[in-house]
């Protein structure tokens, strides 16, 4: 019998500051080992073995953060009055 996997979102928030435009402060240039090699960190530091890790990086501009904060907090926790 064939395994099958199924795909659960998660998320993993973080802030970077800088005195550079968001432009200027994100990498561009990111190789696709790179990225496999942050998703293979992010796989053996935060789950057990044998879970696969799949990231896609975004940022959300500053005059959105509030909200995109709230939103992240609703999933999490549940929307007020559920």
């Amino acid at each position: 019998m064939e395994e099958q996997y199924i795909a659960v979102p998660f998320s993993l928030v973080g802030f970077f500051m800088t005195n550079k435009s968001i432009e200027e402060s994100i990498r561009s240039d990111i190789t696709p080992e790179e990225m496999e090699r942050l998703q293979n960190i992010i796989a053996t530091l935060l789950f057990k073995e044998g879970v696969k890790v799949a990231v896609y990086p975004s940022v959300v501009p500053p005059d959105q953060a509030e909200e995109a904060a709230k939103e992240l907090e609703d999933l999490i926790f549940g929307e007020a009055g559920e």
